[in-house]
């Protein structure tokens, strides 16, 4: 009797907040992870806001492609600043503590970066594709016109998409355990508290994933195997080889970004086993890609190399 009186007590209480309990199996020596990754937060901020600085100020980079990679770049920012701030709160000052209004609001922004992340891919594939087989028509399709429809519709495709997943884990009746084995606020590991049936949050994130990510990385192959096709044909001996060089610099972002989400998938499994797995390269998803993509821009494009020469020689000349 008093065991049922506990249990329907504890079913009827609902938390106010959840505990973070940062990187699991290394609680004692995790704080030596804030270097790397501040960092690499540091580099991520630094790194982007040059490059929408050389975006601006370059003349020859005033382009839909370049137009994608400074937005890119915006979201990259503001991947890394959603999660970053808050893990080193909770590696410096053992902060582990959140409300569950602002866990909801950084899963839902979560949620809504990884997506227009990959919606800028798509619009990147696509601009590749009309520039390379269908290069006369390339002026009169993409312009700043696409640009900016393509990335209000995929900002509000995201926005609105995502909504569902902050509702449906607000509904969730958490009663009892509120720590979290994670140094984020993952929808799978937040819903994983709750008391009631969360079968409808599973099948939601799954419908959206294979939905948007799978229309996504569809029309991304899509557009590199016609691509692909179209470069095999030419006899040109320079265009082929310049065109791929293009190419390159974002199948590397995209296969790194896809990469990580399927190793995700796979290891999610292994929480049990191995929780530390899973749980690191959720935050490497969200730290590498806006620390080291726009050297790989740097690195593999020419004109980007050029617009950064000119800017550092410039602030060089005038210190």
């Amino acid at each position: 009797m008093f065991q049922d009186l506990r249990d329907s007590n504890s079913s009827k209480f609902q938390v106010s907040e959840f505990i973070l309990l940062g990187f699991p199996g290394i609680h004692s020596w995790q704080h030596w992870l804030s270097l790397p990754l501040t960092l690499l937060y540091l580099l991520a901020l630094s790194a982007n806001i040059l490059m929408l600085i050389i975006i601006n100020k370059e003349a020859t980079l005033h382009q839909p492609m370049y137009h994608f990679l400074g937005i890119l770049a915006v979201v990259y920012m503001g991947m890394a600043t959603n999660i970053t701030p808050k893990i080193l709160a909770i590696l410096w000052f053992n902060a582990k503590s959140i409300s569950l209004p602002e866990c909801f609001l950084q899963m839902y922004v979560i949620y809504t970066f990884m997506f227009m992340e990959s919606g800028i891919f798509v619009c990147m594939a696509i601009d590749r594709y009309v520039a390379i087989c269908q290069p006369l028509h390339y002026p009169s399709i993409i312009n700043k016109s696409f640009v900016v429809k393509a990335t209000v519709f995929r900002t509000v495709r995201n926005s609105l998409s995502s909504i569902p997943v902050l509702v449906l884990a607000a509904q969730r009746h958490y009663c009892s355990k509120n720590q979290i084995k994670h140094c984020l606020y993952s929808t799978l590991g937040v819903t994983s508290l709750s008391c009631d049936d969360k079968r409808i949050n599973s099948v939601y994130q799954l419908l959206l994933a294979w939905t948007l990510m799978g229309s996504d990385l569809g029309l991304i192959i899509t557009s590199y195997v016609l691509i692909l096709h179209s470069l095999l044909k030419q006899s040109s001996a320079e265009a082929a080889p310049k065109a791929l060089s293009t190419c390159t610099s974002y199948l590397i972002l995209i296969l790194f970004f896809y990469t990580i989400l399927i190793v995700l998938s796979v290891t999610h499994g292994a929480t049990k086993t191995v929780p530390l797995i899973p749980v690191l390269l959720n935050v490497l998803e969200n730290v590498i890609p806006p620390a080291l993509n726009p050297m790989v821009y740097a690195l593999k494009n020419k004109d980007q190399r050029h617009g950064l020469y000119k800017f550092l020689k410039l602030n060089c000349q005038g210190s």
